[in-house]
């Protein structure tokens, strides 16, 4: 693939779920969405995955299409990390880790940790 698609905030909940289990119908999406809007809204965003060509159809499963995504999880965190970097930070992690740090998310140790 080439340049990696820009995602929302739902298209990117609905990818992870396929991360998390490979293949999947839209129905499985669905079911393991914690506060899911109707099936008929994520079976668009699916839809909407395809055509960025970050997921794809593998096989028929009765009626239903099973997809896989096409797209590394790697490779799209790091794409959104560097969005938000750019976008709240001017392109600077320090100023993040920083923050991190005033809200207690990050420790000493956990930086001590990332280090070794």
């Amino acid at each position: 693939m080439g340049k990696l698609p820009d995602l929302s905030r739902f298209e990117f909940q609905c990818l992870r779920k396929l991360w998390d289990r490979g293949d999947a119908t839209v129905r499985d999406i669905h079911g393991g969405l914690a506060n899911s809007p109707s099936y008929s809204t994520v079976r668009k965003i699916v839809e909407r995955l395809e055509e960025k060509g970050a997921v794809e159809r593998v096989r028929k499963e009765g009626k239903a299409w099973v997809y896989r995504p096409a797209v590394s999880p790697s490779a799209i965190l790091n794409k959104e990390i560097r969005r938000f970097l750019d976008t709240a930070f001017d392109g600077s992690a320090l100023p993040l880790v920083a923050r991190l740090a005033d809200m207690n998310e990050v420790t000493l140790e956990d930086l001590k940790e990332i280090e070794t």
